[in-house]
């Protein structure tokens, strides 16, 4: 007699027991075969994929101002910006009471248009420039402010109204 190799789970045994039980009571039928074990597939995940690790990566939460200063670099807004800040403080810049006489309007190609109350005030801003726009570029980044134009007050049309004359009409000074 040959001993068979000792199955430790037991479910052998107690498949045999009841299919013989079965087979016992009469009813014909035989209890179904197992089914065969499933063929488990692994899934396959694309190359691209990045797993989280232990270490930070684009997918990480970012802070608000980082993104913010990351979208202003991709468009292009950050001379922009640099400039509308350096504007506010303009008091700061020039000093108070030149501030109170001459307020930047425009800025385009590199010039930045200062509008003075008077005639006076514009001449001696011009005074200031070059420092001026040595200070601007320092806050702003090198060649932002190519020249700063200094403007008197805009005069009065005379050409056309109940006031217009013929000829070289009145010819006075404004500021």
């Amino acid at each position: 007699m040959s001993e068979e190799p000792h199955d430790p789970t037991g479910l052998e045994l107690a498949s045999d027991i009841a299919r013989a039980a079965v087979e016992a009571s009469g009813h014909g039928y035989a209890l179904p075969e197992p089914p065969p074990p499933r063929k488990t597939r692994r899934r396959v995940r694309p190359e691209e994929q990045q797993r989280s690790g232990a270490h930070p990566d684009g997918r990480d939460p970012q802070l608000v101002g980082s993104v913010l200063d990351q979208v202003v670099v991709e468009r292009g807004w950050k001379r922009r910006i640099g400039l509308s800040t350096v504007l506010r403080r303009w008091p700061d810049l020039v000093g108070e009471s030149n501030a109170e006489h001459a307020k930047p309007v425009n800025y385009e190609n590199g010039v930045l248009i200062v509008e003075c109350d008077s005639t006076a005030w514009a001449q001696a801003m011009r005074y200031t420039a070059a420092k001026l726009v040595a200070m601007l570029n320092e806050a702003l980044g090198e060649r932002t402010v190519l020249r700063v134009d200094f403007r008197g007050p805009q005069a009065p049309s005379w050409k056309k109204g109940p006031r217009s004359v013929q000829g070289r009409g009145p010819r006075d000074t404004y500021g």
